[in-house]
């Protein structure tokens, strides 16, 4: 799922309105209820998809998991559905792949996606904080980029340990926007930017907590990965202006520096001479016996 908003991280605001708290109490279905905004949306996500951290460390979760044919899976804020088809790829058509969402138009696409796959797949509404599924139902689960935008992580872990059966694996993924590195640019500015994101976020040091939040829900750890997700120009100028705009409006930064900054990024995008670049963390953690 991606990053400067709620699937991309601190620091939007219409995009990030959309997204913000997708599995919170918080979250308001109307939201993307709007085809125009709910197209904007999947366009985010798919180009983060297409990032190579990102399908990196997506293919690190899949080899952590060792999902096995007939497995019952389980992914926690599903968006578009593609996690939910490579999982339904290894469970077969014996096995269970579920996806939950709390975003009505997210699951529309992630259903009409699986139907022109060919791919048997189920996705159902549900809250982080009170997943509608009975206790020890699934073999594996998965979270992406969720838990920086929720109020209660430690009760989302507490859900994942629930819904586990004995001996389950879960494998929870998120950003550290602490680790973000942008060139070029003034460095006090791009400073006084990312500080402005970093105090709008709910949980920017998500990735290097998951190992505690799962830990205190009663999971082992038994691997973390990392992989740092470096940007293409094209989501760059998407997403740069609205967390520029935001530091304007916060004070943290001038109209004018604001200028420079993106002048001097689109110059470094045409000259070949750029870095925009998030470190995601991905904790694998066991359900005992």
């Amino acid at each position: 799922m991606g990053d400067l908003t709620a699937t991309t991280g601190p620091g939007a605001s219409t995009t990030e309105d959309m997204t913000e708290n997708r599995l919170g109490p918080s979250f308001h279905s109307d939201q993307v209820d709007d085809a125009g905004q709910r197209e904007l949306l999947v366009g985010i996500l798919d180009s983060q998809a297409a990032l190579p951290g990102v399908r990196r460390l997506r293919q690190w979760t899949l080899d952590a998991l060792a999902v096995q044919p007939g497995d019952s899976a389980l992914d926690i804020g599903s968006g578009t559905g593609s996690e939910v088809l490579a999982l339904a790829r290894l469970t077969g058509p014996d096995g269970d792949a579920v996806g939950v969402d709390p975003n009505p138009g997210m699951l529309t696409v992630a259903r009409e996606r699986a139907a022109a796959a060919g791919i048997t797949a189920r996705f159902v509404a549900g809250n982080a904080y009170a997943l509608p599924f009975d206790d020890a139902s699934f073999d594996v689960v998965r979270c992406e980029r969720v838990y920086q935008h929720l109020d209660h992580p430690d009760r989302a872990s507490a859900e994942i340990a629930r819904v586990l059966r004995p001996g389950g694996r879960a494998v929870v993924v998120d950003s550290d926007w602490s680790t973000t590195i942008i060139h070029p640019g003034d460095p006090e500015v791009v400073a006084a930017m990312t500080a402005t994101s970093l105090s709008r976020a709910i949980h920017p040091h998500s990735g290097r907590m998951l190992r505690g939040w799962l830990t205190a829900a009663g999971l082992a750890v038994d691997q973390v990965a990392a992989d740092a997700v470096v940007w293409e120009p094209e989501g760059i100028r998407a997403m740069m202006p609205i967390g520029a705009e935001k530091a304007v409006a916060t004070g943290a930064i001038t109209e004018a520096q604001r200028d420079r900054l993106l002048a001097d990024l689109e110059a470094g995008m045409t000259a070949g001479d750029y870095h925009f670049s998030v470190t995601m963390f991905a904790v694998l953690a066991r359900k005992p016996q």
